[in-house]
């Protein structure tokens, strides 16, 4: 498992951060449910288990799972995001669910940059993915950050769960990931 080398008053900030996105997209999944609006399943569901290990990668203490057992579960879930970019792509951009995931290749990118945190880098010590894996993180984040004037996706009956929130969500995701790759550099 990977150390991380900065601040510990800061990494124990973005660790409370990513327990509170993953606190939230739980609340997320729960509330979809019982008032049956439609959101990101599987975002919620792959950023409820973001936010658990990368807070266990911050803070020691807060480890939860091997590091090859959490590999594995990014690598269900970079498999499952690449098959929805995969999908989106063969339909020319349409999802086929109001309840999966608008645009899968970010938490493609995600997942591989977990695999990579957790697995690769403290193996082989090759950092120079880290700078682009955190500048397309970052990148993302500043695409998201536009979203936020944004209205809720339409034409899908139901409007989705809080969009400002998830949006919200992923720009935490997405600060606290870059972090985490550019302390690796």
């Amino acid at each position: 498992m990977t150390h991380m080398n900065g601040p510990g008053w800061l990494s124990g900030i973005f660790a409370a951060l990513m327990l509170t996105v993953a606190a939230y997209c739980a609340g997320r999944l729960v509330m979809a449910r019982l008032w049956r609006r439609p959101t990101e399943l599987d975002t919620d569901a792959a950023h409820i288990v973001m936010g658990v290990a990368m807070a266990g990668m911050l803070v020691s203490g807060l480890r939860t799972l091997p590091a090859g057992l959490w590999a594995g579960v990014f690598a269900a879930g970079a498999a499952w995001f690449g098959g929805q970019a995969v999908r989106a792509r063969v339909r020319r951009g349409a999802v086929a669910s109001p309840w999966r995931c608008l645009h899968a290749t970010p938490h493609l990118v995600e997942c591989a940059a977990m695999i990579y945190m957790f697995l690769l880098l403290p193996a082989s010590r090759l950092s120079f993915l880290a700078l682009p894996l955190a500048l397309f993180l970052l990148g993302h984040v500043v695409v998201q950050g536009d979203r936020l004037a944004l209205s809720a996706p339409a034409g899908s009956g139901r409007p989705r769960l809080a969009p400002r929130c998830a949006v919200l969500c992923k720009i935490a995701m997405g600060i606290t990931m870059g972090y985490m790759l550019v302390l690796m550099l």
